[in-house]
């Protein structure tokens, strides 16, 4: 069963909401109808339903220790959360960019998964607000205002680095909300980029141990290969469930891995992830906590259901693009505009759109 839950108290389902800092959700607001009202001059809007998700993962080499660590479901009760966040590009003005953020974050306890949906955000950020929006949405989660290439962003940059500030405070919360739980990320624990900080990161694992939550993190897509092969096509006939662990990966300066990085296969099947677990968790610790999250969450294609629910919970669907699209042409005057596609007029079937690869 799954339940929707807004900010109140419910200290039943150990989630202490009322401690939880709402600067940033409260901010994004603000930012989002300022934007808006800026746009109301605009007379054209471009429409463009693609959601931009960027990778930037550099392919690197490593060693795999071949002996298979077993792993055996423990089914003590442990609450099992997860946040993950989504933006989406829907459409472009005169002078800019309108974006949707949106984020969720789920927990599963006592055999229920529950959830709150942040957003949908709306943001028209053009070329000259985008340092203000980033500036006021970076320094509404932290103290201190983190230094960030922001200044160099490309258009098509700006979705998803405003997504990702959103997820660091969602993670940033619940790191000092949940007690004694597994936290799950979406991605690696790899901080020093424009978005993850790595005084940001270590600041989100320590308040995580300090609670006695453990930060387990799994990435969908990796580039990490050994003896040139992906290392989530690594196959054994050890029977699953297992990990394996790596060892040898170095990152590049200003780049910090902070988690030992592990191949999960938890399920039958050709489904293998990579696994990045805080490095500052004792190795039996770890171990331990991949096998609290077997016996208490279920585990479909090897991929954690509280973190598959939370990438669910925020993704946009077609009618939610074109209800944001008819709220911006109705409340703000916006006249939509269906360019043409220049890619397909000039080649055809052969053409391909901006965000095609």
């Amino acid at each position: 069963m799954i339940e929707q839950y807004t900010i109140t108290t419910t200290p039943k389902y150990n989630f202490p909401h009322p401690t939880t800092d709402t600067t940033l959700p409260q901010r994004l607001i603000e930012l989002s109808l300022h934007s808006l009202k800026t746009a109301v001059n605009n007379n054209h809007f471009q429409l463009n339903q693609q959601t931009i998700q960027q990778l930037f993962n550099n392919s690197q080499s490593l060693n795999i220790k071949l002996t298979p660590i077993p792993l055996h479901p423990r089914y003590n009760a442990t609450v099992v959360a997860a946040v993950d966040t989504s933006s989406m590009k829907i459409g472009e003005t005169a002078t800019g960019t309108l974006i949707a953020l949106r984020g969720a974050t789920v927990w599963k306890q006592k055999g229920n998964y529950r959830y709150i949906r942040f957003g949908p955000f709306m943001l028209h950020v053009t070329e000259e607000n985008k340092t203000e929006v980033y500036n006021a949405l970076q320094k509404a989660y932290s103290k201190t205002q983190l230094e960030s290439q922001h200044q160099s962003l490309q258009n098509f940059q700006i979705p998803t680095r405003l997504a990702n500030l959103l997820e660091r405070w969602l993670q940033t919360t619940l790191s000092k909300t949940l007690t004694g739980g597994i936290i799950l990320f979406d991605g690696s624990l790899t901080a020093g980029t424009p978005d993850t900080p790595t005084s940001l990161m270590k600041e989100i694992l320590n308040n995580a141990r300090m609670r006695g939550n453990i930060v387990l993190s799994f990435s969908k897509m990796t580039t990490l290969r050994v003896n040139g092969l992906l290392i989530t096509d690594l196959s054994l006939e050890q029977k699953p469930p297992y990990i394996l662990e790596a060892e040898g990966l170095k990152t590049k300066p200003p780049t910090v891995l902070l988690g030992e990085v592990y191949i999960a296969k938890l399920t039958s099947g050709n489904y293998a992830f990579r696994l990045d677990i805080d490095k500052e968790i004792p190795t039996e610790q770890r171990i331990e906590a991949v096998e609290r999250l077997l016996g208490n969450d279920i585990l479909t294609q090897g991929y954690p259901e509280t973190l598959r629910l939370a990438h669910i919970l925020c993704t946009f669907t077609a009618n939610e693009v074109i209800a944001m699209q008819h709220f911006a042409t109705h409340n703000y005057g916006l006249k939509i505009v269906n360019r043409p596609n220049m890619h397909k007029l000039l080649f055809g079937s052969f053409g391909k759109g901006e965000n095609t690869s």
